[in-house]
């Protein structure tokens, strides 16, 4: 079967008229919204439904303020380690965006088939020998746990639901992911008027690449779920076969508030996002090579000081010791032997002086 290639979207914009002085807009073709730069009064576009740009059915709105997701990214960037880039930490925080950002909340029926191994504990007491203090064999008893292993299968029926996945190419799902959960309990229905006077994106992936997203976090959502669902005290070898049916998609709009940051010319921006609603905060601040290879440089330097500060003082030692003794110089004369006490210096016994007593 051969695989047929992502959908592209057309990228032609549209011509939409200002409804207050009757200038003529331009808006992009990812665009949902735009502000008049005569009057600015905000307008939103109502394209026609296709497949892959359905008509939202929820919105989520802003509920963190501009001037506290800006306070965020500041204490974000503040925390950020000495081995980021130089000009993160000092980067202007004033060019923050809030952003509709469109997303599906998937739904489905599961039905589960599982098998897995089942440990269920139990204790007994069991009788040993060891040696007491004083050298004695002595017989005593202890409880101990012991685990007895049994397979187990059967069905599980669950109703998978807010399961959300982002509809835009711009951001990728890991991000926000890393920004979840947002409060679905204050979805609404969408009308033109939540979206008026901000920035909105239309879908940029198609239905296809969405339901592969949702379908992949389900799964793993019903993985952890049957693992907390088996009975016992453990469990190991669970294997499971999931069948989805009765899915949904449903486009939703969830704010963000965006931070593109250009920390080096010669370089892309590094992007940070914030949760509209509960403030939470991602980013991966870009790492500057040069420091550390500076903090490298430096740990090996102060592991290799006592080293060298050893050997240079042994160099030391040796070079006072040959500058106490010229190189050429005749060796001392060995000092005379004392004479022993009544001999000759050369050790024998003088003669007798001769006489009779």
């Amino acid at each position: 079967m051969t695989r047929r290639p992502p959908v592209r979207f057309p990228r032609a914009p549209v011509q939409l008229e200002c409804e207050t002085c009757g200038a003529s807009l331009r808006v992009e073709a990812d665009q949902r919204t735009a502000v008049c730069p005569y009057c600015a009064s905000p307008s939103v576009v109502e394209r026609p439904p296709s497949h892959d740009r359905p008509l939202p059915h929820f919105v989520l709105g802003f509920t963190t303020s501009r001037e506290s997701a800006q306070g965020a990214v500041k204490a974000w960037l503040g925390k950020r380690s000495f081995f980021v880039q130089s000009g993160v930490k000092t980067a202007t925080i004033d060019a923050i965006r809030g952003v509709y950002t469109p997303a599906y909340l998937y739904s489905a029926m599961a039905q589960t088939r599982y098998a897995a191994q089942i440990g269920e504990n139990y204790q007994e007491t069991e009788t040993y020998t060891t040696t007491d203090e004083k050298g004695n064999t002595v017989t005593r008893t202890r409880v101990v746990t012991r685990t007895e292993h049994r397979h187990l299968e059967g069905q599980h029926a669950t109703y998978v639901m807010d399961v959300l996945v982002v509809a835009s190419r711009a951001v990728p799902n890991a991000e926000l992911e890393a920004v979840e959960p947002f409060d679905l309990r204050t979805m609404r229905r969408y009308t033109p008027a939540v979206l008026s006077g901000w920035i909105a994106e239309e879908p940029t992936m198609t239905q296809d690449e969405c339901y592969a997203l949702a379908r992949r976090e389900a799964l793993e959502k019903i993985g952890r779920d049957l693992a907390a669902f088996m009975p016992g005290d453990s469990h190991h070898g669970l294997a499971y076969e999931t069948r989805l049916d009765r899915e949904t998609l449903e486009l939703l709009y969830v704010p963000l508030w965006v931070l593109a940051i250009r920390h080096d010319p010669q370089k892309p921006p590094f992007r940070v996002l914030i949760n509209g609603q509960t403030g939470a905060i991602h980013g991966k601040a870009p790492l500057s090579w040069v420091k550390i290879a500076l903090a490298v440089l430096l740990v090996l330097l102060l592991i290799a000081a006592p080293f060298v500060l050893a050997a240079a003082r042994d160099r030391g030692q040796a070079e006072r010791g040959g500058a106490a003794r010229p190189q050429g110089a005749a060796a001392a004369p060995a000092p005379a032997e004392r004479p022993r006490p009544g001999g000759s210096p050369g050790g024998s016994r003088p003669a007798p002086t001769g006489g009779a007593r």
